[in-house]
């Protein structure tokens, strides 16, 4: 999508969220005790099953300066929001408030379907982590509200690496890790099946980590042009590339051309001794309903992944985020009921969970807690996919995938990147 595109969508949205505004002006006006409306909000299902107490809190505080209301809470699956959510907004049964994952908010701001918000409504704005808020901002503003962040660390079997090595700590560098690595793998090597760190080739969030290590981007934002431009084939990010592809050679034993999403299992079945996932995959390696091996519970743990040079492996940083539907008629209800929702007293909550909050000041306690340090401290060195318009698109194409399956086959790294580059330039600009 070229500038003037991008322009264009801005004010429709603009226009949206004055329309908006408008509508519900009359409203906002009345006394909160006499608004008889219904506010209805879509929250994943994470909420349900491991929050509902916060839900039903800020319920009972909405209910109470607005008796009248009635608050329609309706809980969605990842599989399928997004689906639906486009289907609701074509029509005119929707949400008012809608949670969307961090990746999905610059397809819904770009089109116009996103409320723009007033961050000095809510509580901790002013230290709300970087990589939460950049992805509700759009040319200075904002349209949606951090609900709470995570990242990926490294998930290791203890009795396998105190086999091993004699302990069952995670090394804390990686050289001292590929050592590690070395005396597991010949551990357990009379299983051909068993890898020391299974890193699947096509585990895009883990090589774009290695480039991030390296000073290397997925892209770049040009202020000349307005447009973002690939940069895969840079020295950096190529180092970063091939980098990770190296340790998917050496340590990989099992099928290198599969992605991340069974190696929660794949460590459940003991075929490996490392991971590098989301913090809660370790419950998924050890709960049965996620076809985990409840024996190994107590012999998984969690630490920050080491990465090259010493330093540890930048995460991408996953989330929540929180907004409100443009064209909702109680648009400020909205508003009001996700300042109550991620206010610092519905953020202690999710922290006393071991849920990261939306905010670095109440992140900072959670870095020095056992269970939640090695999250925690991956936070404020995280990276982030380029927020472009077109990022939509190029997720769904797989050219990362694409590429890192290349070098996996054989490919030289500089040949892979450099045709990664061309398709990305091809849609990175354009609308999704």
């Amino acid at each position: 999508m070229k500038r003037k595109l991008i322009a264009a969508i801005g004010a429709t949205a603009m226009m949206a969220s004055v329309a908006a505004c408008g509508s519900g002006d009359s409203n906002a006006s009345k006394d909160p005790k006499e608004r008889n409306e219904t506010l209805t909000v879509w929250l994943m299902v994470d909420a349900q099953s491991t929050w509902p107490e916060l839900v039903k809190d800020v319920n009972a505080q909405f209910k109470a300066k607005y008796p009248k209301t009635k608050v329609n809470v309706q809980y969605q699956q990842w599989g399928d929001k997004a689906k639906k959510l486009d289907a609701a907004l074509a029509g005119d049964k929707y949400p008012d408030v809608v949670e969307l994952g961090n990746t999905e908010t610059m397809t819904y701001i770009l089109n116009g379907a996103l409320g723009e918000i007033d961050p000095k409504k809510y509580e901790n704005s002013d230290t709300w982590i970087k990589g939460l808020k950049d992805t509700c901002s759009f040319e200075g503003k904002q349209y949606c509200v951090p609900y709470y962040a995570g990242a990926r660390v490294a998930l290791y079997n203890k009795d396998m690496f105190k086999a091993g090595t004699g302990s069952d700590k995670l090394p804390e560098t990686e050289a001292d890790l590929t050592k590690a690595l070395d005396k597991v793998g010949k551990k357990y090597g009379k299983d051909k099946a068993f890898s020391p760190l299974y890193l699947p080739g096509r585990y895009w969030y883990a090589a774009m980590s290695y480039v991030a290590a390296y000073g290397g981007q997925i892209a770049k934002y040009d202020e000349g042009t307005k447009e973002w431009k690939s940069s895969l084939s840079t020295p950096e990010a190529q180092k970063g590339i091939k980098h990770f592809t190296d340790l998917v050679d050496t340590y990989n034993n099992g099928d290198k051309t599969k992605d991340e999403q069974d190696h929660a299992n794949v460590m459940a079945n003991e075929k490996t001794a490392l991971l590098y996932g989301n913090g809660w995959e370790a419950g998924s390696v050890i709960d049965p309903k996620a076809n985990g091996n409840a024996k190994l519970k107590d012999k998984i743990g969690v630490a920050g992944m080491p990465g090259p040079d010493g330093k540890a492996l930048p995460s991408f940083i996953g989330g929540s985020d929180l907004a409100t539907i443009s064209k909702s008629k109680v648009q400020d209800l909205g508003e009001e009921w996700i300042s109550m929702f991620t206010s610092a007293k519905s953020q202690e909550v999710l922290a006393s969970k071991n849920i990261l909050p939306n905010n670095t000041k109440q992140l900072a306690p959670l870095k020095a807690k056992p269970e939640t340090a090695p999250i925690a401290n991956a936070v404020p060195d995280a990276w982030f996919t380029p927020i472009a318009p077109g990022w939509t698109a190029i997720e769904k194409k797989e050219i990362l995938e694409v590429m890192l399956l290349d070098i996996i086959k054989g490919k030289s790294v500089e040949e892979a990147t450099k045709a990664a580059d061309a398709e990305i330039d091809k849609l990175i600009n354009e609308e999704s």
